[in-house]
């Protein structure tokens, strides 16, 4: 398997979008609730994002990648995404769940010579999946809230699962001379403090974003997560976003090396009751 294979099969591999997906939306698409009154919003969503960084799996030298979301998206099988929130007043949660699995397959076939035996045809298979789960968790309190713009400052944590499964056969003018599979991957919990706000403009358009700080070395070194993006609220019930968003992560531990940032075009539609 040639490097550019072997880049591709690891951007598959970390692919985190992370997949292809991202939280985009803020609560704060309604009217501020009446004391007492709880306002509640879920947001699917979509997230075109790119992998850039350094990967390393079984403890071998990391990787470094450059794949734009086209690529990755090819060995997407299932993605899964939606934010909830929930808010009273000055308290609120932020609830937001990624859920990605991808499989990926490669083949190279090359002719070589052993020993100055005759040329034989050598053929490498490999066989990538991948199971990825990311899910944050923050609590809320508003610092202000009047006409002209919404702010929370907020708390809580991000659990990181990751789970690749990879078996590569090789075969020598048609005949397997040997095999390799494994499982590598991590779990972590990272720490986070962060901002949201949603600004008015005096008609259905809004600003709307948030940064997320956290790490500290708890689970990664560190990470962070900017997102931006203009909504339009079509009733007080239903608005749709569209925007731009960024997430880095930094994670080492036994061998298994996850250092990338992660960006693209979001798009998402919430619902409010």
């Amino acid at each position: 398997m040639n490097s550019n294979h072997l880049r591709l099969a690891s951007a598959t591999v970390l692919f985190v979008v992370s997949g292809c997906a991202a939280p985009v939306l803020a609560a704060d698409l309604a009217p501020a609730p009446e004391i007492g009154e709880w306002h509640f919003a879920v947001a699917p969503y979509a997230w075109g994002a790119g992998i850039k960084g350094d990967v390393g799996l079984f403890g071998l030298e990391p990787v470094n990648l450059d794949i734009p979301f086209s690529d990755i998206l090819q060995d997407l099988k299932f993605a899964g995404m939606g934010v909830v929130e929930a808010h009273n007043e000055k308290w609120g949660v932020f609830g937001d769940v990624i859920y990605t699995s991808l499989e990926a397959d490669e083949s190279v076939t090359r002719v070589v010579s052993v020993n100055d035996r005759p040329p034989v045809e050598a053929q490498l298979n490999a066989s990538i999946g991948v199971q990825e789960f990311v899910g944050t968790l923050m609590g809320q309190w508003r610092a202000l809230d009047n006409e002209q713009m919404t702010l929370d400052l907020m708390a809580g944590a991000r659990l990181w699962y990751i789970d690749n499964e990879i078996s590569m056969k090789l075969k020598l003018d048609g005949t397997k001379v040997g095999a390799l599979s494994g499982s590598d991957g991590a779990t972590w919990v990272d720490p986070m403090v962060g901002i949201k706000s949603r600004i008015e403009t005096g008609s259905p358009l809004y600003l709307t974003g948030w940064g997320m700080i956290g790490g500290a070395g708890v689970g990664s070194d560190f990470t962070w997560d900017v997102m931006a993006g203009l909504g339009y609220q079509w009733t007080d019930r239903f608005a749709t976003v569209l925007g731009y968003r960024v997430i880095g992560v930094d994670y080492d531990d036994d061998g298994f090396v996850y250092d990338v940032t992660q960006q693209g075009v979001v798009l998402g539609g919430v619902i409010n009751f």
